[in-house]
């Protein structure tokens, strides 16, 4: 792991490319979730159900917060 920011590939500093790429896999986290939570009511299991709940909405926050970040660092 390099500690110095590149860019040079991408054309985007290395930390706002992570901040990306963490809002994108928060929100592809929450995704999956609902086809877990589904799975999970199929077999009336709500202790599991609770728990996809919990991690989508923990995701969720996750994504949004990422994204307030990414507003204030990009200026829009």
């Amino acid at each position: 792991m390099s500690t110095s920011e590149t860019g040079e590939i991408t054309g985007t500093k290395d930390k706002h490319y992570n901040l990306i790429w963490y809002v994108e896999a928060c929100l592809n986290n929450a995704l999956r979730m609902e086809t877990y939570i589904k799975d999970a009511e199929r077999d009336n299991d709500t202790e599991i159900v609770q728990l996809f709940r919990k991690a989508q909405a923990d995701s969720r926050k996750g994504a949004e917060l990422g994204k307030e970040l990414l507003r204030s660092r990009l200026g829009t």
